[in-house]
């Protein structure tokens, strides 16, 4: 009987140790302390935008030829109005320079007949001064009337001569103008189509061909990029945007929405979007920025300075959060009201506290309610 009850206890104790070496052990996980700071609103792009100059343009010549000059190469910085490329220009020379001979002799044959209507004008009133004192008969005072009548439509035949000339003039000279490409705007050279020799054409209609140069005006540039449609009527012009380049990643430049599409593209069956276009404020000087690149834009709807915010991966469905309890050592569900919201941070309103401290990730398996958790050690320096 003694025997018995002093194994016992013994039995109880080994079950103890048993129990106590073989308990479930807390899960160890990382934790994150809830602090203040910037929350925003955001609406961002849902594919990759294009980095566009505000002027580019493809100068074609609109007239054949053989180019006879190239001023430029490509990468080169030109200003307005320089010339760029000329075509062969001694047959449209020779023309203008026929035309302004022809010109100078309608104008040597203009005075010589306007000199003659003088004259004849004259002695049309001599004659008729004399034929009112009955000393000149009256048919020749008539012939001298016809013939100054005759000289005046000759002066201004002559006239009407000089005009037709000077606009035949002002068109081989626009002709000749035709054959020389100039910068209409300060830019870089793109791209050049069109060697010393070569015989260009231009464009048949409907049946593009390369330009012969592809001038760049990179002192102005922007993003264009599509967004969703559901976003585009929460979008305004001159809200801030950050701009994101994949040339250079981990900077972020400052721009402003200048404008929104007034349609919304269907290139996706699933996916209707509305392209918004964005300026840089101002376009960045300490980058080569080169257009074609891809771009992404997050364009700030709402912002709150100094708020409390938890990381948006950390929340469950329903915005929920698993809170540890260092009491107790185990994590408590805890339900939360919450503000803005973006894919990095979510601002809190009500259900947790400066310096509460909430599981970080949801990727662990296992973990809910209730469950003994212990949080892991910080890695060293």
């Amino acid at each position: 009987m003694n025997k018995g009850w002093i194994a016992l206890p013994l039995l109880l104790s080994l079950g103890a140790a048993f129990w106590w070496w073989n308990r479930p052990q807390p899960l160890e996980v990382a934790l994150l302390a809830v602090e203040r700071g910037a929350v925003e609103s955001l609406v961002a792009n849902t594919r990759a935008g294009t980095l566009k100059a505000c002027r580019r343009t493809h100068l074609s010549f609109n007239q054949g030829g053989r180019v006879e000059q190239r001023l430029v190469e490509e990468g080169q910085r030109v200003a307005a109005g320089e010339v760029l490329m000329r075509l062969r220009q001694d047959e449209l020379q020779a023309r203008v320079e026929e035309v302004q001979a022809r010109l100078q002799g309608l104008a040597n044959q203009r005075e010589q007949r306007c000199l003659q209507a003088d004259l004849e004008q004259r002695d049309h009133q001599r004659l008729a001064s004399l034929q009112a004192r009955q000393l000149v008969a009256e048919d020749r005072v008539d012939q001298s009337a016809t013939r100054a009548r005759l000289a005046r439509l000759a002066c201004s035949a002559s006239a009407t001569a000089m005009r037709e000339a000077e606009a035949n003039l002002a068109l081989q000279r626009a002709l000749l103008d035709q054959a020389t490409l100039r910068a209409p705007f300060a830019g870089i050279v793109a791209e050049i189509n069109g060697e010393v020799g070569e015989f260009v054409t231009p464009s048949p209609p409907g049946i593009p061909t390369p330009p012969a140069v592809d001038l760049i005006d990179d002192s102005c540039l922007y993003v264009e990029a599509p967004i969703d449609e559901v976003d585009a009527a929460r979008v305004q012009p001159g809200m801030p945007v950050r701009i994101s380049l994949d040339a250079f990643r981990g900077q972020h430049f400052a721009g402003q929405v200048r404008r929104i599409a007034p349609f919304v593209r269907d290139l996706e069956r699933q996916a209707r979007t509305a392209d918004v276009e964005v300026r840089f404020e101002p376009t960045p000087t300490e980058v080569a920025l080169l257009t074609g690149y891809s771009a992404d834009v997050e364009i700030l709807l709402q912002q709150r300075a100094d708020t409390l915010r938890i990381p948006t991966e950390s929340l469950l469905e329903g915005g929920r959060v698993l809170r540890y309890d260092p009491v107790a050592g185990v994590l408590r569900e805890v339900q939360l009201t919450l503000g803005l919201a973006n894919w990095r941070w979510t601002e809190v309103l009500a259900g947790l506290s400066e310096g509460d401290r909430i599981l970080a990730s949801l990727e662990q398996d296992g973990l809910g309610d209730g469950v003994a958790v212990r949080p892991a050690q910080a890695p060293a320096p």
